[in-house]
């Protein structure tokens, strides 16, 4: 099929590639020629594992091109995907839809035959009515553009797999032909046995949303815990592992830590509520506002359990960061936990080294006043205190006899909890880490 995606950030870009790998005529469109022009020459503009090798062959295959017009899409595409951001809005908690209705608005005029529209991004429920409407009175085909919507389950660090290999398709439509298009462009991935389920539209706009909520809810009750852990001098790593051995919880998102970023999660679940007040039932997800709470408060935490480490003081002291990015396998510093704290070090007078193995060129971008090093010894020549605050592979794999030898004085917070603590503290290192007692 003729497919266009709209949109080229990290859903965008790779679910051109993946639908090329599919088979189809994939143009991916986006209004920044910068980032168009490197997809083109098969670059990659941001860190994904698996990215680039699936970009390249579908280039070199000629199933995938990429623009800067919508129009060209419009006079393309037989399926349209709709792939860009859903931001926070300045000023407010609810989700800024301009990106996706500037979509619209700018590719609509141009259709002039039957296709269908398919929202990817997470909007809050009753949007795809909103742009049905917009696109019959824009769009000269009328109602013969349908809308539909089918949400996005990426994962950052693990978007190829997700995108080939999904765990479920949720296709929200309003017609049996819509269900049958959307049929045809998976038919492979169906073939291979995923779940597929059809609802209405706006229950699709609901599912992502609603298991962004849960995400987070899970992590911030387990990050409640480990509070009530600290509080208490109990451990919060084998109060976690018990918990998930019941079937009815599970283990996955009971990492203890400190606490959820990125693009996604905190954006959503405030925009979840910011939606639920619009519709008069807000105190259905009031308890959101407390996740959300729980969730920022891990932040101060660390910063607490740092102080303390050090004395009652961060003035002056020199403190190594691992971690940028909000989570490993990416270079995503949105909203990311490391940052936030990295810079509340150093607004309290610590002087702060900051390494990533990917994200340093966004994390400068964002927080341009914080050191920054490539090199991870060099990140812990003469520190005070070193803080995990990213779960990369490579801290895990560090030698902590051998970097014991490089700092001032061996102390380290692991904020992540997925450090060997017992390692660490048997090559002299003090050691903390967040809901487990000190020792």
């Amino acid at each position: 099929m003729r497919i266009t995606v709209i949109g080229t950030g990290y859903l965008g870009a790779v679910h051109a590639a993946g639908m090329a790998e599919l088979g189809h005529d994939v143009l991916g469109v986006d209004v920044d020629a910068g980032k168009i022009d490197r997809l083109t020459q098969g670059v990659a503009p941001f860190y994904e594992p698996g990215f680039p090798e699936l970009l390249r062959a579908n280039l070199d295959a000629g199933r995938l091109r990429f623009s800067t017009s919508l129009k060209e899409a419009a006079e393309f595409g037989e399926v349209h995907f709709i792939c860009v951001g859903t931001p926070q809005r300045p000023g407010s908690t609810s989700a800024d839809m301009k990106f996706v209705d500037a979509v619209i608005e700018g590719m609509a005029p141009h259709l002039h035959q039957p296709c269908l529209i398919v929202g990817k991004s997470t909007v809050p429920v009753g949007t795809a009515h909103r742009l049905s409407s917009m696109v019959a009175q824009l769009a000269p085909v009328g109602e013969q553009a349908e809308v539909a919507w089918n949400p996005e389950f990426l994962r950052e660090g693990f978007a190829v797999n997700d995108t080939l290999h999904p765990d479920r398709l949720v296709v929200g439509v309003s017609s049996s032909e819509a269900e049958a298009t959307l049929r045809a462009v998976y038919d492979r991935i169906l073939e291979a046995g995923t779940p597929y389920i059809v609802t209405d539209v706006a229950t699709a706009e609901l599912v992502k949303v609603s298991a962004n909520a849960f995400l987070a809810t899970k992590i911030s009750f387990i990050n409640a815990i480990s509070e009530v852990c600290e509080a208490a001098g109990a451990d919060i790593i084998p109060l976690a592992k018990a918990l998930g051995h019941d079937a009815r919880i599970g283990n996955r998102f009971l990492a203890p830590g400190v606490g959820f970023g990125g693009g996604c999660l905190p954006k959503d679940i405030r925009a979840f509520l910011a939606r639920a007040e619009e519709l008069g039932v807000d105190e259905s997800l009031a308890f959101l506002k407390n996740i959300d709470a729980i969730n920022v408060n891990r932040r101060r935490s660390a910063l607490t359990l740092a102080r303390g480490m050090l004395g009652g003081s961060l003035s002056n002291k020199r403190i190594a960061v691992l971690g940028a990015a909000f989570k490993p396998n990416s270079d995503d510093v949105r909203d990311s936990p490391a940052l936030s704290v990295a810079n509340a070090l150093q607004v309290q007078g610590a002087d702060v080294r900051v390494h990533d193995p990917e994200a340093i060129e966004n994390a400068r971008a964002a927080y341009p006043l914080l050191n920054y090093t490539t090199d991870v010894q060099k990140t812990f020549e003469g520190s005070e205190l070193v803080i995990h605050l990213t779960e990369w592979q490579e801290y895990r794999d560090l030698d902590p006899l051998h970097l014991s030898a490089l700092v001032s004085a061996p102390h380290i917070l692991d904020a992540r909890n997925t450090l060997d603590i017992d390692l660490w503290r048997s090559a002299g290192w003090t050691v903390r880490a967040m809901g487990r007692p000190a020792r």
